[in-house]
């Protein structure tokens, strides 16, 4: 099965959504974050692309139609080069709004889980540390204005990068019209989902570190 989206889009511009839209469009499955863990070789696969090796894309993306967020997002280029029948999708939001969701939800994650007693928690919280803010955001996510300017430096990379005709910039928030549009298929009756918010994010966080205590 070969990829027909690639989602180019950072974590915390929709994704999760994004993910469950496209799964009720058909595009059955939809690559997120959340499946890394599900493949036991998946973390060592992305791993071993982020220092430069060759991956089996192929093989990796196996059982999935489309991809989104982390860590799929950060390797657009490569895999719209793999894939050149596939669409890009580019989520995109309002770039103080995406910093402080960014701040209050799966950055704070990670930096409590780098201190977690638990082994299996803290190297997952290790690894998405270099993974995501060392390796993007050179590890100053206090840095408003750093990480804004490499949020929105990349947004113009892809728009650069990718022919309009392959490019939907989809605006979190837009609904199922552009992006049905886009990929060529009907508006289902379901509404477009609405998940993850920060509140449910914080909540979620909440209860887990209650839990711990």
């Amino acid at each position: 099965m070969a990829l027909d989206i690639v989602g180019a889009g950072l974590g915390r511009t929709g994704t999760l959504s994004l993910k469950y839209a496209l799964e009720l469009l058909g595009f059955d499955k939809t690559y997120h974050m959340l499946e890394v863990g599900n493949y036991a070789d998946h973390r060592d696969m992305w791993s071993a692309a982020r220092r430069g090796e060759a991956v089996d894309w192929d093989t990796m993306f196996a059982d999935f139609r489309a991809s989104v967020d982390w860590p799929a997002c950060d390797f657009w280029r490569e895999l719209s080069e793999h894939y050149p029948e596939s669409k890009v999708l580019l989520s995109v939001r309002d770039p103080e709004r995406w910093y402080a969701s960014i701040r209050n939800t799966i950055h704070l994650s990670t930096a409590a889980g780098l201190n977690a007693e638990d082994d299996a928690e803290r190297e997952r919280a290790e690894w998405a540390n270099w993974f995501i803010w060392e390796t993007n955001f050179d590890d100053r996510m206090d840095d408003k204005d750093h990480v804004i300017g490499v949020y929105e430096a990349r947004t113009e990379q892809v728009k650069a990068a990718i022919p309009s005709d392959r490019l939907l910039v989809y605006e979190t928030g837009s609904g199922w019209d552009p992006l049905c549009e886009f990929l060529d298929v009907p508006v289902p009756d379901d509404p477009y989902p609405h998940v993850n918010t920060t509140e449910e994010f914080r909540e979620r966080f909440g209860r887990r570190q209650r839990a711990r205590d």
